[in-house]
C-alpha cells in the first residue's frame, strides 16, 4: 500500500518545478538549437571514427561543461573510449560522452542517447537531425533541469558513440559502467523524439515492468504516450534490442526507450532541422522531462520491483 500511495503524491509534487521550467521560452530554443547545430552540414553526419563526430563529441562535452555536469574521475574529461568491430568488420574506436549529477542517495537512473549518425554516403550528407541529434538534446534538457532542482537519484547522462554500429557505445558502457551495474535502477533512453505527425510518442519497457506505466503521463493534449513495442512475442515490432536501453536489458535493468515509429525521412539524407516538427518535439521533450521528475520523485525506485516480485508470489 505505501508504494501505491506515494505516486500519487509524487506526481502532485512533481510538477510545479518542471512546468516552469517548460514553459521557459529559452530553454525551448536552446533545446532546437542543439538539435540544428549537431545535424547541421559542418558536423558531416557524426559518424563513428570521423571529424564530424569528434566534432559532436565536443559539442556535447562543452554542453555538459556549461550545464556543469561532473566527470567521473576514472575517465579522461568525460569521455569513456572503447574498441569495437565495426559493420564492415574492421577494428574501430569509439567515445562515449558521460556526466553526471549527484543526487541525495546512490541508486542511479542512467539517462541516454546515442549522437552518431551515417555520416556521407554517395556525396550526401545524412545529418540525423530525429536520429538521434533529437535524442541528445532531449537529454540535455533534462541535465540542465536537475543542475538547478536537486535530483533524488543519482543521474548519469550518457551520450553514446557507435549506436549505428550495434549499441556499440552502450554495450561498452555496460561492459566497464562508471558505477556499479547493481545501483542502477534505471535506464531511460531517448532516440528518435521529434518527427511524428500525429503527436504520437512511444515509451516502450513496461511490458517488463507495468508498475511504471504510473509515471507516465501527458496532460498535454496535442501529445498522445503510447505503450507497446516491447513483447518479446511480437518479435519484428519489439524494440527492445533496437536501440542502446537493450544493453541494459541484457543484465535485467528496467528501461522506458522513448522513440517515434519509422518515418518517410528515416536512415534518408532528408533527415534534417527542416525536417523535424517541432512542435512535436517540444511536446515530446516537455513530456520526457516531466516523466523523468515523476520517477525521480519515488526515492526508491528497486523497492517498486520488490513490490512486484511480493504480489506475483
Amino acid at each position: 500500500m505505501k508504494i501505491y500511495f506515494l505516486l500519487p503524491l509524487a506526481l502532485l509534487f512533481g510538477c510545479r518545478c518542471v512546468k516552469s521550467y517548460n514553459n521557459n521560452v529559452q530553454n525551448g530554443k536552446q533545446l532546437l538549437k542543439d538539435v540544428e547545430v549537431l545535424s547541421s552540414d559542418a558536423y558531416e553526419g557524426r559518424k563513428t571514427g570521423t571529424a564530424g563526430a569528434e566534432k559532436a563529441r565536443k559539442y556535447i562535452e562543452s554542453r555538459f561543461k556549461r550545464i556543469k555536469l561532473l566527470p567521473f574521475p576514472n575517465l579522461e574529461k568525460y569521455e569513456q573510449s572503447f574498441s569495437f568491430t565495426d559493420n564492415n568488420n574492421k577494428n574501430a574506436t569509439g567515445k562515449n560522452v558521460i556526466g553526471y549529477i549527484p543526487g541525495k542517495t546512490d541508486e542511479v537512473i542512467v539517462i541516454s542517447a546515442h549522437y552518431d549518425h551515417l555520416g556521407i554516403i554517395n556525396n550526401e550528407i545524412y545529418n540525423g537531425a530525429d536520429d538521434n541529434a533529437s535524442g541528445i538534446a532531449g537529454i540535455l534538457r533534462i541535465a540542465d533541469y536537475y543542475t538547478k532542482v536537486k535530483p533524488n537519484h543519482t543521474l548519469v547522462f550518457a551520450a553514446f558513440d557507435a549506436g549505428e554500429q550495434g549499441w556499440k557505445g552502450s554495450r561498452a558502457f555496460v561492459a566497464n559502467s562508471p558505477v556499479p551495474l547493481s545501483k542502477i535502477a534505471l535506464n531511460l533512453n531517448l532516440d528518435m523524439i521529434s518527427h511524428n505527425d500525429q503527436g504520437i510518442l512511444y515509451a516502450a519497457g513496461t511490458f517488463s515492468h507495468p508498475e511504471l506505466r504510473g509515471y507516465i503521463t501527458s496532460t498535454n493534449p496535442e501529445l498522445k504516450i503510447l505503450f507497446g513495442h516491447d513483447n518479446p512475442k511480437q518479435k519484428v515490432d519489439d524494440w527492445t534490442d533496437q536501440s542502446d536501453q537493450g544493453a541494459f536489458a541484457a543484465v535485467r535493468i528496467p528501461f522506458i526507450y522513448f522513440g517515434v515509429e519509422d518515418h518517410k525521412d528515416y536512415h534518408k539524407p532528408t533527415d534534417k532541422f527542416e525536417s523535424i516538427n517541432q512542435t512535436f518535439f517540444l511536446n515530446a521533450a516537455n513530456a520526457i522531462l516531466s516523466i523523468t521528475d515523476n520517477i525521480d520523485k519515488q526515492r526508491d525506485l528497486k523497492a517498486i520491483y520488490r513490490e512486484k516480485l511480493l504480489m506475483k508470489k
